[in-house]
This record gives structure tokens, sequence and C-alpha cells, in this order.
């Protein structure tokens, strides 16, 4: 028998996954990262071979942070979602979003690198946002997991051109994230989600450069 939650219940159970979202190794991943199938790297024993680690890292902390952007809607939507077959679906692409987040939390710290100290901010506006889409109605809330799914998946198209040929492991991860991805988006239509228009979709590029620009460095 399925247990139903009271919006109290949500609303701990959120609070105590953000804070599992946005504290660096609380994350476990259920399925082995793509990078495990790639051989075992080189130390970086060069000034290129170190700026091209470096600008990895800046790539990776960039999708670690859209991850993180992506649990919060996805909770944020699932909190004010008015259907149950909506909020069951967007916790469900959430956690399937957790694989994501660990993996890139695992190469940043094989690149010596770290996750984004804006990571907390970004989870709340994106939290927000989530819970006024949900808001919105189903069929609106829906639409923007797509058309954020599509930024998303455009990030990613962009990364894998800009990784070096010989980082194996990092393209594995991208490109099993981007098959996700598009899964998701294309979950989202089919459940009934509207195609947004692409003044709004433009309106989202310029947010998420925010959000690049910023964690690339930081």
């Amino acid at each position: 028998m399925k247990t139903t939650l009271s919006p109290l219940d949500r609303l701990i159970i959120g609070f105590d996954r953000a804070l599992r979202t946005v504290n660096p190794g609380a994350t476990t991943a259920t399925r082995p990262s793509p990078a495990e199938l790639a051989e075992q790297e080189a130390p970086a024993d060069s000034i290129d071979a170190v700026n091209k680690q470096r600008h990895t890292a800046g790539l990776m902390r960039i999708n670690h942070t859209g991850e993180v952007c992506a649990q919060a809607l996805y909770r944020g939507q699932a909190l004010t979602a008015r259907s149950n077959d909506v909020r069951d679906a967007m916790q469900e692409s959430a956690l399937e979003e957790e694989d994501h987040l660990a993996w890139c939390e695992q190469r940043l710290t094989e690149l010596n690198a770290k996750p984004s100290l804006l990571n907390p901010a970004f989870y709340l506006a994106s939290f927000g946002m989530g819970a006024l889409a949900g808001m919105a109605g189903d069929r609106i809330s829906l639409g923007f997991i797509a058309a954020t799914e599509d930024q998303v998946c455009e990030h990613l198209r962009e990364h894998l051109q800009q990784l070096s040929n010989g980082d194996k492991k990092t393209r594995l991860i991208l490109e099993q994230m981007l098959e996700d991805e598009a899964a998701h988006g294309n979950k989202a239509i089919q459940a009934g989600g509207v195609e947004f228009h692409d003044a709004i979709k433009k309106m989202m590029t310029l947010m998420s450069k925010l959000m690049t620009g910023t964690t690339y460095h930081i």
C-alpha cells in the first residue's frame, strides 16, 4: 500500500534532499560511472595538458551545477504539482539525475577540482522556479522540464566538442548524460507538456549563460 505524504512531510524530505544535493560527497549513484569503461589516465605532465585539464574541470563544474539545478527544479515542481502522476514522475526523474550529480562530482575529484561555491544559491533559485512552474499547472510544468532539458542537451553537445580527444572518461560521462537528458525531455512532452515559444527559450538561454559563466571559474 502506497503511503500518502502530507505537504509538510514532502517539505521536510525536500529540505533533507536539498542538503544532500549541495553537500559534496552526500549523493551516491545507483549506476556505475560510464568513466569506469575508460583506461587509466596518465598524469598531466606538460603545460598544455594542465591547461586542458583545467578547462575540462571548468566544464564539469558547469555540468555539476546544472545537475544541482535539475535536482532543485524537479523537487520544486514535485512539491507543487497538481497531479500525483506528475509528482511521481518528477521525483523519479530527480532520482535518475542523482547519478549525473555523483558522476560529475567524482570526475571533478579526479581532475583535482571542486564543485562551484555558488551551488546553494543556484539550488534555491532553481527550486523557486520549479515551484512556480508547478503552480502554473502540470502542462506548463512539464513543458518547462522539456525546455530546460533542451538547454542542457545543447550545453552537453558544446562541451563534447570542446573536449580533447584523449579525455575518454569525461566524454563517456557526458555522452550518457546527453542520452538521459534527451529522454527526460521527450518524456515530459509525451506526458502532456506544452512546447514553449522560442522567445521563452531564448530568455532561458540568457539565464543559463549566467550560470555557466560564473560556475566555470567559481
